[in-house]
């Protein structure tokens, strides 16, 4: 009884947030030039997880991090984000090795949907306290550096979204932002093709598998999947700021690869998808500050190998919204 009164007082607060408001909840600057910068790191750390030798249950990937610089702009209903990593990296060069790194990302909105495009490029890993099992390997320096290794992520995404007053232009904060608090279920759709590879190495240590098995001596993992993701997205307006939160769940049809020297394979399945941003943020007409958070966790099962990998983003973004150059009227006096 206590359970269905929960679930009933859950679903009643549901339907609170996401009622269509009496007013428009949002404001637009879609006729204003929007130009903006971001700084953060981005990294897609991955695992493979399975059954190897030594007690090793799983093994972990990392790259060093760099701070990432990235320049858009955004007007009517397109934006356009490059990003470069600069000089220098968070994490000692001697545990971590030395990345890199590129992002190229396209917006655009189609009625109540949002598109996304999302193209990222990671090499130079290391795998993380491997001295576990490699004896060349110390605790002062426990990392295996795999300079070679490499990991590409290309994302096709849009979100539909119940409430017509919920834009997810005025969620990022460039050309728009909410007057009010407001909430929508939303569904998102998903296109990607995601993996790491070494063109000169198996990806797992040797020492640590049955190289009998082909999966364990692939050189590329990778996966094409479709699917949709169901979820909540909710934006708290007061005074001039404004945090927002998505969270869904859901599942994709998956294509996956490995490839073994000369040989490869490919399977098809079932995977798991998440879907989850975070932002908070100040945003007057004229300008904007925003505090910006994604994740993006994609997975790959071979039987009894699971390749799992975290796409990271925070960032800070700061910009500012230019009005358009007013043509000028030349003025004619007439003298009767």
């Amino acid at each position: 009884m206590k359970f269905l009164i929960t679930m009933l007082l859950v679903f009643n607060t549901v339907l609170i947030f996401s009622q269509e408001p009496d007013t428009v909840p949002y404001n637009s600057y879609r006729d204003k030039w929007v130009l903006y910068s971001d700084l953060g790191f981005s990294s897609a750390p991955f695992s493979i997880k399975g059954d190897f030798s030594d007690g090793i249950n799983r093994v972990k990937y990392r790259h060093n991090q760099k701070i990432v610089l990235g320049f858009g702009f955004a007007y009517k209903w397109l934006a356009f984000r490059l990003g470069f990593a600069l000089p220098g990296t968070l994490r000692p060069k001697s545990r971590f090795g030395s990345p890199n790194y590129q992002d190229l990302g396209l917006q655009f909105n189609i009625k109540q949907t949002y598109w996304d495009l999302d193209i990222r490029n990671y090499s130079g890993y290391v795998i993380k306290d491997a001295n576990q099992w490699n004896d060349t390997l110390t605790a002062i320096d426990p990392n295996s550096k795999l300079p070679s290794t490499r990991s590409v992520s290309v994302s096709i995404n849009s979100w539909y979204f119940q409430s017509k007053g919920f834009k997810m232009q005025s969620v990022l904060g460039k050309s728009g932002d909410f007057n009010q608090s407001h909430g929508t279920w939303y569904v998102k759709s998903t296109l990607n093709f995601f993996g790491s590879g070494d063109d000169f190495r198996p990806i797992l240590p040797q020492q640590l598998v049955d190289t009998t098995i082909n999966v364990y001596r692939g050189n590329a993992f990778s996966a094409l999947d479709i699917g949709v993701v169901p979820g909540y997205a909710y934006v708290h307006r007061w005074n001039n700021w404004q945090a927002s939160a998505f969270g869904g769940i859901g599942g994709v049809l998956q294509a996956k690869f490995f490839s073994a020297g000369p040989s490869s394979r490919g399977l098809l399945g079932l995977a798991p998808r998440f879907d989850l941003r975070l932002s908070v943020g100040y945003s007057v007409p004229k300008y904007f500050v925003w505090l910006q958070s994604n994740f993006d966790v994609k997975s790959i099962r071979f039987n009894d190998l699971t390749y799992r990998q975290a796409y990271n983003t925070l960032q800070i973004v700061a910009g500012v919204r230019l009005d358009k150059k007013k043509k000028k009227v030349r003025e004619q006096i007439i003298i009767g």
